[in-house]
């Protein structure tokens, strides 16, 4: 496996890779990689000759007040990790190689699919990610790149952008990846106090009790989202950002009676640390 960190680098295995027919799997992560990145690596190794993994903590999907600084930097147990799942490259370049120009030039999708969920109490995020994922679609070419389910509005965007921008490639999307408590593997767990990682198992019991009643026949959404509600309330460490139901895969407002396949989200902060987590409710 090679570390590569600069555009050159890259596109020189690149090239490489393409004049061998070999087919490309890009992994985009943020490094400090962990069990859901590792499954990534692994489902693009699987199905594809060449796997590129990026660790790149990028700057413009972070607003002033969020963790840019103190988001965890582990480049060379990420590096031993990516090899021992597949990978062939990580690149993992500054943000001055990333973004050479003062003046940015902005890859933005709109519409109701970022303006809701995360999009609202975070409305340049997807911005930033939508702009960093293009460049490495750009430079990497994969024929597919890998995305975990766990970001599901993440997802839904990127979708849009490699429809609307012609991207040819295939997005894949991964399942959910949790610690064997349920908890949502995530590289911000590791902010997180052992009081608060307990309370953090509120997430994913809430979600399963609302995939249990929505399987049982419960179909109002209102009382779907109170049901979730009401149960993370009952822990005194969490502060919800929301509980919301959209429909799939524009994120639309939820109609009751629901129909489809719809994505029930939360986000919620233990202490100084936010968590999200998902689960889709889908009629068989």
């Amino acid at each position: 496996m090679k570390l590569v960190k600069t555009v050159a680098e890259l596109r020189k295995e690149i090239a490489l890779a393409k004049r061998q027919g070999l087919s490309i799997g890009l992994v985009p992560t943020m490094g400090a990689l962990h069990a859901g990145h590792a499954s990534l690596i692994e489902a693009a190794a699987k199905e594809n000759d060449f796997v590129v993994v990026s660790v790149f903590v990028n700057p413009t999907q972070f607003a002033p007040n969020e963790d840019l600084d103190a988001y965890p930097r582990t480049l060379a147990a990420d590096c031993v990790l990516a090899e021992a799942k597949g990978a062939a490259v990580v690149f993992a370049p500054s943000p001055k190689e990333m973004y050479p120009s003062a003046d940015m030039t902005w890859v933005e999708v709109t519409g109701n699919v970022t303006k809701v969920l995360c999009g609202r109490s975070r409305p340049i995020h997807f911005r930033g990610v939508t702009t960093v994922v293009s460049k490495l679609f750009n430079l990497a070419q994969p024929d597919r790149a890998y995305f975990g389910q766990k970001d599901a509005q993440q997802v839904e965007v990127l979708k849009r952008m490699v429809k609307d921008l012609f991207f040819p490639l295939e997005l894949r999307v991964m399942p959910i990846i949790r610690e064997a408590d349920g908890l949502a593997r995530s590289s911000r767990n590791t902010y997180l106090s052992e009081k608060e990682h307990d309370a953090a198992l509120v997430l994913n019991k809430s979600l399963r009790e609302a995939e249990a009643a929505f399987a049982a026949g419960e179909r109002d959404a209102a009382k779907i989202v109170a049901m979730v509600t009401a149960a993370i309330e009952k822990e005194p460490a969490a502060e919800i950002d929301y509980v919301e139901l959209h429909g799939l895969p524009e994120l639309t407002p939820a109609v009751s009676p629901l129909k489809g396949t719809n994505l029930l989200a939360v986000a919620v902060k233990f202490g100084t640390t936010r968590l999200i987590d998902n689960v889709v409710l889908e009629e068989k």
